[in-house]
């Protein structure tokens, strides 16, 4: 029987009934990340890099409070409310993942659970 854990990362705001992450058959599930601080405030105002360089920290932080890193990560989904800020984030994106390529799904909404937040982040990686 496979065991089944949430993880919770210490400082991080709780938005919704959610863990950070969940354990479950030896993959590591990472809820939608978004760009705010521990008391749930927007963080990186306007500026979409900024909020991108918030949110894949906090990334590392779930995947490291899970047993894992950013070079296990297996797939991810990115959601911004303009796809035309896809090649502003992509530098954040290779300078963290490396030489790691996870599969990978963009998707332009209209508007994310925080206001004024431009992206969120959630993925899955493989527990070493």
């Amino acid at each position: 029987m496979t065991r089944r854990e949430e993880i919770r990362v210490p400082g991080r705001p709780v938005l919704s009934h959610a863990a950070d992450a969940v354990r479950g058959g030896g993959l590591l599930f990472v809820s939608g990340i978004l760009p705010v601080d521990g008391a749930g405030g927007l963080v990186g105002g306007d500026d979409v890099l900024a909020q991108a360089e918030h949110v894949f920290g906090d990334l590392g932080l779930i995947l490291e409070a899970g047993g894992c890193r950013l070079g296990d990560v297996v797939k991810v989904t990115v959601f911004l409310t303009d796809v035309a800020d896809r090649p502003r984030i992509n530098p954040v994106r290779q300078r963290l993942f490396g030489d790691a390529r996870p599969a990978s799904t963009l998707v332009e909404v209209s508007a994310l659970a925080v206001p004024g937040a431009r992206i969120e982040v959630d993925a899955v990686a493989v527990i070493p």
